[in-house]
């Protein structure tokens, strides 16, 4: 059984997410899957989705319900939830088939998507990466018992993991990318020629501005009026072929 799992709690996020989530899911996994919402909140989550409580950490807020609240994924044990999970943030756009990640490497606890952010430093987006549950309690140990230790000492989550897993494992670097970084043309192109998708990719990840829905449109927010003389995008065809339910 391929399982899947992803988390949503608070505003950020409306189910729509969810929804078109396990749609892309559904078209580019064969044979049978369980896919799971850990949500504060099941709302309009369509029906073939499996809503589980999200689990909350307890460290000083604003950090218990930031990316920080990931770390809940490596307790040692989880409701309802045994084995190995793919887990997809979601902000994602599934463009090719899911079933080389459920058999790829399958005897690893973790294996993650590369940072194309910093290529050469070892640390993982946890957008999309595999995991064994109870495989490294350690992690939510560590960071309840000095979390604001932790929070100073490392930029994220996903670094924090990364960092603490000495055998961290990439996935094929074709099949995850950044839509900023493999999708937007490079300045001035990007003023008239539309994101790209590549060939390879089986995932885009949209961490930060823009998300999927923003690159649709061709929207890119910024604050400062200088930073739209490159923060610019055109609407992006290719996000509604493929992020729908």
């Amino acid at each position: 059984m391929k399982q899947i799992v992803c988390m949503k709690w608070g505003t950020l996020y409306g189910a729509e997410y969810v929804n078109k989530l396990y749609g892309m899911v559904k078209r580019n996994t064969s044979g049978e899957f369980r896919f799971v919402c850990l949500t504060d909140d099941p709302t309009d989550v369509r029906k073939e989705v499996e809503c589980l409580p999200c689990p909350t950490v307890d460290i000083p807020a604003p950090f218990n319900n930031t990316g920080w609240r990931k770390i809940t994924l490596w307790a040692g044990t989880l409701p309802e939830m045994t084995g190995s999970w793919l887990f997809l943030d979601l902000d994602v756009v599934i463009t090719g088939s899911l079933d080389e990640f459920f058999a790829y490497r399958p005897e690893l606890d973790f294996v993650v998507m590369k940072n194309w952010t910093q290529p050469n430093s070892g640390i993982g987006n946890t957008s999309v990466y595999r995991f064994k549950v109870g495989s490294y309690p350690k992690l939510l140990a560590e960071l309840i018992e000095r979390p604001l230790a932790i929070v100073d000492e490392f930029t994220n989550e996903q670094t924090f993991v990364c960092k603490r897993i000495s055998l961290t494992e990439f996935w094929p670097d074709p099949w995850c990318l950044l839509f900023k970084v493999h999708c937007v043309p490079p300045m001035p192109l990007r003023w008239w020629k539309e994101p790209v998708l590549p060939e390879t990719a089986k995932v885009i990840a949209f961490p930060g501005d823009p998300n999927p829905d923003m690159a649709l449109l061709g929207e890119w927010p910024y604050k400062k009026f200088y930073k739209g003389l490159y923060k610019k995008i055109l609407p992006t065809t290719w996000v509604k072929e493929h992020w729908r339910e």
